[in-house]
């Protein structure tokens, strides 16, 4: 059976177009990539350079972002909970955020940190992370606050309190300097994405029947967002005044697994997409 391919670059979304001659059909999907082989939950995922890093347990899994060839592990020792990890291009290092703590993490796994503690009265508790430039954004359930830290040097840049009404899950820094949140609202009962400013200000939102559960977040230079909802197990594609542009990955695309981690290199046109069970998809996603 002989087939003519094409592709058409619609703003953030590959379509692949495949038709096949002898049965007439018009195929057309995402470009998707192979899956990296994880074994257990993945609870963060992201890439410094060439190098993939997945977190579960106390390790961190690597593998060459190219050939997904799996590459020595980096073990943690104490780190008993990892709920997120990022990287930050300019220092060379990983952050895995395990519910107390905040471990700085070298990218080759020689320089093990227990980076940021907290006190035994503070009510900070690291749930997600994000790093923009130099900037560590940690997003705290326990205090209803956002509080960001310099990458290199560990050092408070500023805290950020939220609306009483609203319990953070995830955030990360905009190309404006604001901060996009995902949370829930306990007034409204449901769950909603925000843009806060420095000072707490909320100054727009989205919500409605396309959104679920906004676990991961995701935010591009021109301020697009790409949001993991795991509650639909769908991803969403913002403008950058929040408004809905599609669903870029829907959940026949994901197998209905729950996508709750995510992590977009421009560079490459790659979003890598964790999953709850176990995996992570790669999935190239051009922009016009």
């Amino acid at each position: 059976m002989s087939a003519v391919y094409g592709c058409i670059v619609c703003d953030y979304l590959v379509v692949i177009v495949c038709y096949a001659e002898q049965s007439g059909q018009l195929l057309v999907g995402l470009c998707y990539s192979e899956q990296l082989c994880v074994v257990g939950g993945v609870f963060g995922v992201t890439q410094l350079r060439d190098v993939v890093y997945v977190v579960f347990s106390s390790a961190i899994r690597r593998y060459n972002a190219t050939t997904h060839r799996r590459l020595a592990d980096i073990v943690v020792m104490g780190c008993r909970y990892p709920l997120d990890i990022a990287a930050c291009e300019l220092t060379c290092q990983l952050y895995v955020a395990d519910h107390v703590d905040v471990w700085r993490v070298s990218s080759d796994g020689v320089d093990i940190q227990r980076w940021l503690t907290k006190s035994p009265s503070d009510t900070f508790r690291p749930h997600k992370l994000s790093v923009t430039s130099s900037r560590l954004l940690v997003t705290s359930i326990g205090d209803r606050q956002l509080r960001q830290f310099d990458a290199a040097g560990g050092d408070e840049l500023r805290r950020v309190g939220l609306p009483d009404y609203m319990e953070p899950w995830h955030a990360v820094e905009s190309p404006t300097a604001t901060f996009i949140v995902g949370h829930s609202n306990t007034q409204l009962s449901q769950w909603q994405v925000s843009e806060v400013s420095t000072e707490g200000q909320v100054l727009r939102q989205f919500s409605g029947s396309s959104l679920g559960w906004p676990e991961h977040i995701v935010v591009d230079r021109q301020g697009n967002i790409f949001v993991a909802d795991s509650g639909y197990r769908h991803i969403l594609l913002l403008d950058a005044q929040l408004a809905l542009r599609r669903v870029i990955i829907d959940a026949r695309q994901l197998n209905g697994r729950w996508s709750q981690r995510l992590c977009y290199t421009e560079q490459s046109g790659q979003l890598l997409v964790g999953f709850e069970k176990g995996g992570v998809a790669v999935f190239d996603v051009l922009r016009r």
